[in-house]
């Protein structure tokens, strides 16, 4: 195979593997606007590349995308302050699809307590 072709091929395969990983990072997906949502956590995975919250608000569950983990440590928040059980408000922006139940948390509130994620974005 020729240098050209390994090269193209090379490409084309790191290319192709990197589009899952890119499906709802950054904040194109969103519609661009603040929405708040209060509930419980019903379920946590805090690891990378960021952390996913199931969140129970008014009986109707949601899916909150939170910081990777050093982002949530810097903001002030451990793991067990988004466990399961844990009461918050998360304040950022929800996805552009209506029909999805799904955002993206800029700040969480636990207790009165604000916890900028990105306070570049508050």
């Amino acid at each position: 195979m020729s240098m050209t072709r390994r090269t193209l091929l090379a490409t084309a395969v790191a290319t192709l593997t990197a589009l899952p990983a890119t499906a709802h990072h950054g904040w194109r997906w969103t519609d661009g606007g603040q929405f708040e949502l209060t509930g419980v956590v019903t379920a946590a995975d805090l690891g990378n590349p960021h952390g996913v919250l199931s969140i129970d608000a008014d009986g109707e569950t949601w899916t909150a995308e939170v910081g990777q983990p050093w982002r949530n440590e810097r903001a002030g928040l451990n793991d067990e302050m988004l466990a399961p059980g844990a009461e918050l408000t998360l304040l950022g922006e929800r996805s552009g699809n209506p029909d999805e139940r799904l955002m993206k948390a800029e700040a969480i509130v636990i207790d009165g307590e604000t916890y900028a994620l990105y306070p570049e974005r508050l």
